[in-house]
Formats: C-alpha cells, structure tokens, sequence
C-alpha cells in the first residue's frame, strides 16, 4: 500500500526508516529528508518501530513541524508530516486531528530513551566514506605583526537579514553552495568595512558563513552532520531536565544546530581557511580567525546512542578532532593569518557549572556528561597541549568566557581565572584572549601567574552591556592590564563576539560599530601615553 492512498494528501517525499526508533537514529534521517522541502511540503516516513508513534508527535511539536496522519498497519506505521505549518489545498478539508493511535500525545520525556543501544540495520544518514588524510602539511607563511595595544574583533559580528535567510535556506539544502557563498562574500564585505571604518587593528570575516562559532564545522567535516538541537532530545539522559533548559534559555533552540558524528571524521575540505582567504582579499589590516577548541568539539560531538557508532569513547573521537585542527591551523598559517584563536568557553562550564543539576550553559552546547573537574581540566589541557605543539606560539589565542547567548548577565556563568592559570601557562599559545570587563570574570590579578612572554587580549567592553560605555571607561580598564601586565603585553577587544548564535546576535552592527570605535580611540591615547 502506497503512501498516496493512505494519507489525505500525498507526501513529496517518502522514505522508510525500518524498525530505527527516535532515539537511535531515526531523526537523523528525517532531518536529512525533510530539511530540503519547502515549507508546507509533505514528507512520509514508514517505521516498524511501535516507540516511533509516541515520540514523534512530541518531536513534531517541539520542532514546530505538523503531524498530518498516521496510519497504522499490522507492524507498519506510515506518518505524514508538514514541514512547518500546513495549508490544506483549497479543495480539500484538513482533519480536525491527525489519524493517530491512542497514546500518541505522551510527552516525549516520559519515554526511556537512555538504554535504547540496539544497533541499527541501515544508514543513519548517508554513506560512511574513509575519512581525507592530507600526506603532509604546508609551512607558515610570514604574517603581519600585531602590534602592542592592538584592538581587535573577536569573531563574531551581526549578519544582515538576508543573510540569516540563505544561512537557514543552505542549511536545509535549498539554497546551493555556488549562490550562498555569493551572498557570504557580500556579508563579510559588510563586516570588514564597519571593522575597518571603526579603526580597529585586527580584523574578522564575521562569521558570516556560519550558523554558529563552533557546531558549524559539523556542516563541513566528513561523516558528521548538522541537526536542530530540538532533534536530540531522545538522546540526552534527562530529556524533561533538557527540555526545560531550552525552554529557559534565550535562545532559539529549534535554529540552532549541533553536529552528530556517525563515522570516523575527516577534513576533505577545510573549515576556515576559505574564510581568511577572502577576508585577505578585501581586508587592509591583518586578519584574525576562530576555531573552535579541541575539548569544546570533544564535549560537543561525543553523544552517546550517535557517536559511539564511529568511536568507542571520547578519547578516540578526541584523537581525530586534534588531527583535524592541527590540519586546519597548518593551512590557515600557511595563508599568513596573522592570528588563530581557539575557543574554549567551556572550560569554565567544567569549574563553575552546576553537574546533573541543570545549569547547562548553551555558550558550548555541550550535551553530554562530563567528568570530574580535575580530569576533565586535564583532558583539556592534554587536547590543547596536542593541537597546539609545534606551531608558533606568538601566531596562536585561546579564548575563555562564560557564555554569550543572552545579555542578561544573570543567565551566564560566574568565577574566576585562577584555576585556569595552571593550563595557561602549559600551552603553546602566545594570547590568551579573555573576558574581563564583566564583574562575572573575577579579579584582573587571577592572572599573574600566566607567563611572561603570553599577552592578553582584554575584554575592556561587555558587549552585552556597553551602551552608556565612554573612551574614558575603557582607558581606565585597560590602564588596570597594562599596571599589572606592562604596555607591550596588552591588546584591547571586547568580552566576547557581537553573534556567537546567528539567530540570536548580542548587537545591532551600528552598536558593534560605536564599540569598536570606542576602543580605537583608547588605543590612540595609551599608545600616545606608552610611547607605542
């Protein structure tokens, strides 16, 4: 019996998802089939799975995505789904409910998803292919200089609406790669140029082409693929307690997306490296680029019932994750990228986050458990050490903060740097760039341990509450970090970016713009001042 004959409209699409249930891999193909559709557009999905006429009604509705029908044969359940709201045809009358067997509207957090380990007998989502792995790596090219009180961009930067539009329409592959690149470039020109206009000595490409500033390499690399974090609800241990975080965040968790690994990961194509060539293209001040960190994508791509199909822990994941971003940072030297930044805001997570207690802070998206403190800081420190190594350390950044999602202050983490000073000073990185401005932070004097020949980039304006800031505000912060660190060893940059989450920037460009702008004019008087 065909699809057509048992739904009131027939679907565009069908496929059959076998006996998968949703929380061992089933959403993963029904994001795959139904991201491409327009809105509106209908998908079947065939299952033999009886847990599936439970749960999908729940993931339907936290995704906003609308059940049509159901309609159950003997071992068969065949569902028709809109994506998005649904407009019947004006000559046909849309059922009051959908077909739906009874038990069908239990909220999906009364389902024990946690043990549902069986192995399943076809693809999550496409062919597994071996993953690229270059013979070598090419040697760093020469770099601008930065110089001593240099202002900075620290990634991020509000993107226009049009280009939020063809983030999401390439997400859902229906906007291609040749014509979104296209509407990228004229975004990053944007950003650039505001950078540029402001004074600023370091630049960025925005992030532009990214939905967010770590999960977008889960668009990218092989074997991995890119899913609303609505979609994983089934495969966190404590969906209710998930749920309600979401809820609780500001935050629009059904745009933002995290990346699931079901095979063994590689970097065919690279992650950044596009994005600094064309920012060299058009930039006259040196250009700066993130990645996110080796522990951020650890804790963030290793998901148990998703993951461990291609790993049997974390480590191994972890393995292939330092091989990538040591091909990655190899490549972006190789193009004279003046700095590459590492982010790492979960770091803090670690020490000041609340374990199995809520308090999940979505600046990582790290869903998984973690460990106890002090291995999981060792763990970091190992990964860091690992991707590190090497490289020159004076053409290399961490960067560590609480949490940019919201401007409520409140809503992010609180605590000091100095049990992170130990794992400053292991790593072979020559910046560390640092939320400071925020009271959250901690004491400027939390860092006098670092070493001697590391700078610090200092947060001397909270993006999240800047407005009533003047040039003279930001001088006396920076004048604190330049007693305590020397002139020479100071750069000046805000807390955190203006739009770690595309959907959900922290500023206007016009605020972002006067923030820098604000900075460039302290930079000219403590250079005035310093002799610099």
């Amino acid at each position: 019996m065909s699809g057509a004959t048992v739904h009131p409209y027939p679907p565009k699409t069908s496929f059959n998802g076998g006996d998968l249930d949703c929380g061992n891999g089933l959403l993963l193909l029904i994001r795959k089939h139904i991201d491409p559709l327009e809105p509106g557009e209908l998908l079947e999905i065939v299952s033999y799975d009886s847990t599936v006429k439970i749960d999908l009604p729940s993931w339907c509705r936290l995704t906003k995505n609308e059940l049509i029908n159901m309609h159950a044969e003997p071992g068969v359940w065949r569902f028709l789904v809109s994506k998005g709201p649904f407009t019947p045809p004006e000559d046909t009358i849309l059922p009051n409910e959908p077909a739906t067997t009874s038990g069908s509207e239990a909220p999906l957090q009364q389902v024990k998803l946690k043990n549902k380990r069986k192995k399943p007998q076809m693809a999550i989502t496409q062919e597994v292919v071996a993953p690229h792995i270059p013979a070598s790596l090419p040697e760093p090219a020469d770099a601008p200089t930065i110089e001593p009180l240099s202002v900075m961009s620290l990634g991020s930067w509000p993107r226009p609406r049009w280009m939020l539009d063809a983030l999401h329409q390439h997400l859902e592959d229906r906007l291609d790669d040749t014509a979104f690149q296209a509407d990228a470039d004229d975004a990053v020109q944007l950003a650039i140029a505001a950078q540029e206009r402001a004074g600023i000595d370091v630049v960025t490409d925005g992030e532009q082409r990214r939905d967010n500033y770590s999960s977008f390499v889960g668009g990218i690399l092989q074997n991995c693929q890119l899913i609303p974090v609505t979609d994983l609800l089934p495969y966190v241990d404590d969906p209710e307690q998930f749920n309600k975080e979401l809820q609780a965040l500001d935050v629009p968790a059904g745009e933002v997306r995290h990346p699931a690994v079901f095979g063994p990961l590689g970097r065919k194509n690279p992650l950044t490296v596009h994005e600094v060539r064309y920012a060299h293209s058009i930039a006259t001040k040196p250009v700066k680029v993130s990645l996110p960190g080796p522990y951020l994508l650890t804790r963030t791509m290793w998901m148990e019932c998703v993951s461990d199909r291609a790993y049997d822990n974390r480590e191994q994941l972890a393995t292939d994750i330092v091989r990538i971003l040591r091909e990655e940072i190899a490549y972006l030297l190789a193009e004279g990228t003046a700095l590459i930044q590492l982010d790492e805001p979960v770091l803090t997570e670690v020490l000041y986050g609340k374990q199995g207690q809520g308090g999940r802070t979505f600046m990582c998206g790290a869903l998984g458990e973690r460990g106890a403190q002090d291995e999981e800081l060792a763990f970091a420190q190992k990964l860091l050490g690992q991707v590190t190594e090497g490289f020159p350390t004076d053409r290399l950044a961490l960067h560590v903060c609480r949490g940019n999602w919201t401007t409520d202050e409140t809503s992010a983490l609180t605590g000091g740097y100095e049990p992170l000073v130990p794992l400053f000073r292991s790593l072979n990185v020559g910046t560390l760039v640092l939320e400071l401005c925020t009271p959250r932070a901690g004491e400027l004097e939390a860092l006098a341990g670092i070493r001697d020949d590391q700078r610090v980039g200092v947060g001397v304006l909270n993006q999240k509450d800047s407005a009533d800031d003047t040039v003279d505000d930001v001088i006396a912060r920076a004048e604190r970090a330049i007693e305590l660190f020397g002139s020479e060893r100071v750069l000046l940059n805000t807390d955190c970016g203006f739009a770690t989450f595309a959907d959900n920037p922290i500023q206007s460009a016009r605020a972002a713009e006067r923030d820098l702008s604000l900075m460039a004019q302290a930079r000219d008087h403590l250079r005035a001042k310093y002799g610099h």
